[in-house]
């Protein structure tokens, strides 16, 4: 007998809004993108406020997007509109002048809110003042700063070890409250500090330090300009990345070719129009991938494998495909992956990716005839058990080619949140290096903790079978984005205190602990003033660059605090007089974190200095340079192994995506406007093929299970889309359906959840 897990209202409210549905478009972004921005940003705060932030938005003296991670320009950049849809989206999510104030808290109760959508918990504005739910009330009610520090130090105090604590990080917290934050946490006892990388790139980070010495990728901004060919592989720029668009553009303009790899065909992957071009705004479009492969999902290990051998018989037959100079002096290992690659046909590889040998002979030759490639990828290819193995192995194809550590070609893992980068140089990282810890011992002169801590996975764990009992959340939407929702939220419930520090509402607020905690904190657009000087932060970007980040609109409430200057209060309010630390320093004025961050961490020399100038600095980079910091010191070659995927008759895999109108969990609407769905999140993407067999059609409703582990995990209430995707693969919007993706699957040596490889069974609504 299977157990059944029971989902509660207010976890994944079921209600259906009204689908309608379109073809897909053709052409990315253009005048409709600008049509959507606008809508966004003036509905959401006057003319005004609206003009400021989005004239300041990525400018060398504004503000940095609080949406993804895709880099600035070093040179060029549009002095009135350096942003894309998104990033409008975003800011306008953030600068809103809508607040929640008290009496909305008392209006509405928890059990009552979490009734309401993940988009219309996201409309009700900016969160005022502090708020508290106390033990055994159904509501929360405002709470001084001072107490709230007080009950979260009686709270952590109280414990039998710091380890029973957890403190999550999201990706949009700056490097400087970022380092101040696993310095208190550190200080504290414990290196519990998972944060949303294990959920999306440590997969890539695992990959690239064994391949090539380290979890970056290598590439700047221009070598996409210099490329012969860019694979992207597994990622929709045209919805998560918008602004890479225009650097298609620009590497098409210059001659590159285009390579794309996904299981369903997006059409920021197709053509694009530059609505900062004349031509853009009129419909003028770019065509973009030259070839698109539309794989099965997690096909990606033998796709690869399948160019490799093509790419090797040719090398063999004519020669001139590898680049031997570079394998010679620069790798290791090359000739166990070329006796591998005899291991497999080139047919029974390609059946496994769910391609023609035709399809792939034509993408290889795009390989073989290009010498400079940059590979991109995404959550496509982190988010499975074998994910690391697929990043190794597109980094096995970009070694033979000679195309790391020269202009033109690299490694690129395009990152999601905005400084999910920088909080991992920072230290927000549960598995720290001995140097780093060395070098807080050495500058702060208490002893770290040496252990491991939790991952996001091992921490959910930890408060599901209440090893841990408080959690602390810096920024981000915890609940929505893990795995296994029921079981996440079962986890939180059991602790004893839940605290989080946001902007705005969000469902992790509305599953708590026996106590809870809002600590609502200024947001990038926010004007810091600290001591009567305005201050600025910094992040880094996901080539590795660090770049500042100041504030320009006033801030909604007065009872808005920083997140440095959270962090200093908590530091205050838990280690009291024990602690070595002076943290009312840090704040009085940021140059002073930045100062220490530069004396503890390798590649911040002169840090205040040059984050003042225009558009920042570089991080040291070795894989850029040919300097693999590698165990040999040389780039690693790598066998990698898969297991095709069976299927038995009524299970299809689902993966979990992203709609247009969404930002990680934020939703800014519901509507998905490149692939044509409207007004409706609660779909599921099936090829047609598949719908015809079970005697169903579009529109029909249905339910979705998984039954890993011998769970039975329910996903109700979903509609039929038909849609252009591979037999017996699905896709459905997370967090709808993150209730479905156990939390015992995940990717080898990662840990990261397997997002993206959910086998499912879906039946008729009864």
């Amino acid at each position: 007998m299977k157990k059944k897990t029971t989902l509660n209202p207010e976890l994944t409210p079921e209600t259906l809004t009204g689908l309608k549905t379109s073809e897909p478009k053709e052409v990315a972004v253009g005048m409709p993108a600008v049509v959507s921005s606008m809508k966004h940003v003036f509905g959401a705060m006057d003319v005004g406020r609206g003009v400021k932030a989005l004239l300041n938005l990525n400018q060398k003296d504004g503000f940095d997007c609080p949406s993804c991670a895709w880099p600035d320009p070093d040179d060029e950049r549009s002095s009135f509109a350096e942003y894309c849809e998104n990033g409008a989206k975003a800011v306008a999510e953030e600068a809103t002048t809508k607040r929640l104030l008290p009496d909305f808290f008392a209006q509405h109760s928890i059990v009552e809110l979490g009734t309401w959508s993940d988009y219309e918990l996201s409309q009700q504005g900016r969160i005022a003042q502090p708020m508290h739910k106390r033990k055994g009330v159904d509501h929360y009610e405002p709470i001084a700063w001072e107490d709230a520090f007080a009950l979260i130090a009686k709270h952590l105090n109280e414990l039998q070890s710091p380890n029973e604590a957890i403190f999550y990080t999201s990706g949009r917290t700056s490097n400087e409250a970022a380092f101040l934050y696993q310095l208190f946490v550190r200080e504290y006892g414990t290196n519990n500090l998972p944060d949303c990388s294990n959920m999306c790139h440590e997969s890539s980070g695992v990959a690239l330090i064994e391949t090539v010495g380290i979890g970056k990728g290598s590439v700047k901004l221009e070598d996409l300009y210099l490329a012969d060919l860019i694979i992207i592989a597994g990622q929709n720029p045209g919805t998560n990345h918008p602004r890479m668009l225009s650097a298609l553009e620009k590497a098409k303009r210059n001659g590159a070719k285009i390579l794309s790899v996904n299981p369903l065909y997006e059409t920021g992957l197709v053509a694009f129009s530059n609505p900062q071009t004349a031509g853009g705004l009129l419909g003028t479009k770019t065509d973009l991938s030259d070839v698109f492969l539309q794989v099965r999902i997690n096909g990606d290990v033998p796709l690869f494998k399948a160019l490799l051998k093509l790419m090797h018989a040719e090398e063999q037959k004519n020669g001139g495909v590898f680049d031997w100079k570079f394998i010679e002096e620069k790798t290791t290992g090359v000739q166990d992956l070329l006796i591998d690659l005899e291991k497999h046909t080139l047919q029974q590889l390609a059946e496994d990716c769910g391609l023609t040998v035709s399809q792939l002979r034509e993408a290889a030759e795009l390989i073989i005839n290009s010498k400079k490639i940059v590979a991109c990828w995404a959550m496509g290819l982190t988010q499975h058990k074998n994910a690391v193995d697929n990043i190794r192995e597109v980094v096995n194809l970009l070694l033979l080619k000679g195309s790391i550590g020269k202009p033109g070609a690299g490694t690129c893992p395009v990152r999601g949140h905005s400084n999910v980068q920088g909080d991992r140089t920072m230290g927000i990282w549960e598995m720290p290096p001995k140097s780093f810890l060395d070098s807080l011992e050495k500058q702060f002169g208490f002893q770290p903790p040496r252990h491991h801590g939790y991952n996001t996975v091992e921490a959910i764990k930890a408060m599901y079978e209440r090893k841990a009992s408080v959690f602390f959340a810096m920024g981000g939407n915890f609940l929505s984005a893990t795995p296994d929702t029921v079981y996440t939220a079962q986890a939180l419930r059991n602790c004893s205190l839940t605290a989080h520090v946001s902007t705005k509402l969000n469902r992790s607020h509305l599953v708590t602990g026996e106590e809870a905690l809002i600590l609502p904190c200024l947001g990038r657009t926010d004007l810091d003033i600290q001591h009567g000087e305005a201050q600025f932060v910094s992040v880094e970007n996901s080539m590795g660059v660090v770049h500042q980040s100041k504030g320009k609109l006033k801030p909604i409430s007065e009872f808005l605090l920083s997140e440095p200057d959270i962090v200093r209060r908590l530091a205050n309010a838990v280690l009291e007089y024990k602690s070595v630390i002076d943290w009312d320093k840090y704040v009085a004025h940021y140059d002073n974190i930045r100062a220490i961050i530069e004396q503890t961490i390798p590649g911040f020399e002169n840090y205040n200095e040059r984050v003042r100038k225009p558009g920042g600095f570089y991080l040291p980079n070795g894989a850029r340079e040919g300097d693999f910091k590698t165990n040999t010191g040389k780039a690693a070659f790598s066998v990698n192994q898969y297991l095709p995927l069976k299927l038995a008759e009524e299970e299809y895999l689902m993966m979990t995506i992203r709609s247009h109108d969404q930002f990680n969990t934020t939703i800014y609407g519901l509507d998905d406007r490149y692939r044509g769905i409207y007004n409706e999140r609660r779909v599921v993407l099936m090829n047609e093929q598949d719908i015809s067999k079970r005697g169903w059609k579009g529109g029909e409703k249905v339910d979705l299970f998984n039954y890993f582990g011998g769970i039975e995990r329910t996903a109700p209430q979903f509609i039929i889309v038909p849609y252009s995707i591979p037999e017996r693969c699905v896709a459905t919007y997370f967090p709808e359906t993150n209730t479905l993706v156990p939390i015992d699957s995940f990717a080898e040596r990662s840990m990261t959840p397997t997002s993206k490889t959910v086998i499912i069974q879906i039946k008729p609504v009864i």
